[in-house]
């Protein structure tokens, strides 16, 4: 048996953090959370969440928040908006459908542009609350959830983000975890008549996203965390996606940062150094990181998170200073 196939959860916790109650631990992060239901236009029933600072009003800016394949916005996504909220941000996400708590198929994505019309329904919803307008606003993706903030700034340019943060996004899926020919043909012919079907081989992408052993552990006790096989339809359409997205990269025209572990295998560098070096945008970073595998923000050592957490920040902060 493999070293990655011998991990497994212990005493499973209520929140990736312990089992403080959600409220306690909030109020000792020196924040406030809220949790509710948004419903699309399309009549598509949502979870989402936002986390506040509670010593600054109004925040310093909006983050609206995308997750990526499999993941949802309860488990350690939080450690990202929790960080970002004790240093002045509101941040906003949800559940994509087909994950977490949102309506859909457990990891079923058949058509990315109704999860890309998902997210600007919500999104736009925010921006126009009373209370967060006038603020500089930003798009913050990881992996597939870095892929829909550029279709996002591609496809609705004048919803009035001031910039995105993109953390190792799929504009292209890694050779390393990509079905080898004639396995896509064959899938895309079998997806044609059973797309839900579970049956796509693929490696564990946590095992291979994380790299802390303890983290792993913590990461597979997500209660609503996807561990099946990818689906028929979801594969066919995050590849069609991808291959779409990294021929559109020279449109790009977002200010942003894109950051990237050198080490990962899930998404390619080399696709975030392509897309650095083709978008029109005036105002682009990056970052890649030597040794830095796939979950940056969490499945790194502390050291490592937090290095990649304050390049985050001190964009952040430069550009809301320039709004100012």
């Amino acid at each position: 048996m493999k070293e990655e196939e011998q991990i497994q959860p212990k005493n499973p916790l209520p929140h990736f953090w312990g089992t403080t109650p959600e409220e306690d631990y909030y109020t000792q992060q020196g924040i406030k959370s809220t949790q509710s239901y948004f419903t699309t236009p399309s009549g598509l029933t949502l979870f989402t969440r936002s986390w506040h600072p509670l010593s600054l009003s109004p925040p310093r800016g909006i983050i609206c928040m995308v997750h990526g394949y499999g993941n949802d916005i309860s488990w350690t996504f939080q450690s990202s908006p929790i960080f970002l909220a004790q240093n002045g941000f509101s941040c906003f996400a949800l559940d994509l459908p087909g994950h977490g708590k949102s309506d859909g198929l457990k990891a079923y994505v058949p058509d990315i542009n109704l999860v890309i019309s998902c997210c600007t329904s919500f999104f736009e919803s925010v921006l126009e609350t009373r209370s967060m307008r006038n603020l500089p606003a930003f798009l913050f993706g990881e992996s597939m959830g870095g892929a829909i903030c550029l279709l996002i700034s591609i496809m609705y340019p004048n919803m009035g983000f001031s910039g995105a943060v993109l953390i190792a996004p799929m504009c292209k899926i890694s050779n390393n975890v990509r079905p080898r020919w004639p396995i896509p043909e064959i899938l895309t012919f079998i997806g044609k008549f059973v797309p839900t079907l579970a049956i796509v081989p693929s490696p564990d992408l946590l095992h291979k996203s994380v790299k802390v052993p303890e983290k792993k552990e913590i990461a597979m006790m997500n209660p609503l965390r996807y561990n099946g096989k990818p689906r028929l339809g979801t594969v066919i359409e995050l590849l069609r996606v991808t291959d779409y997205l990294s021929r559109k990269l020279k449109d790009v025209t977002i200010p942003f940062i894109v950051l990237h572990g050198q080490a990962d295998v899930v998404t390619d560098p080399d696709v975030s150094r392509a897309l650095y070096e083709a978008a029109a945008s005036e105002d682009k970073t990056i970052k890649i990181y030597e040794g830095m595998v796939h979950s940056m923000l969490f499945g790194e050592t502390d050291e490592n998170v937090e290095i990649v957490r304050n390049d985050i920040l001190c964009w952040l902060n430069d550009r809301c200073k320039r709004e100012d």
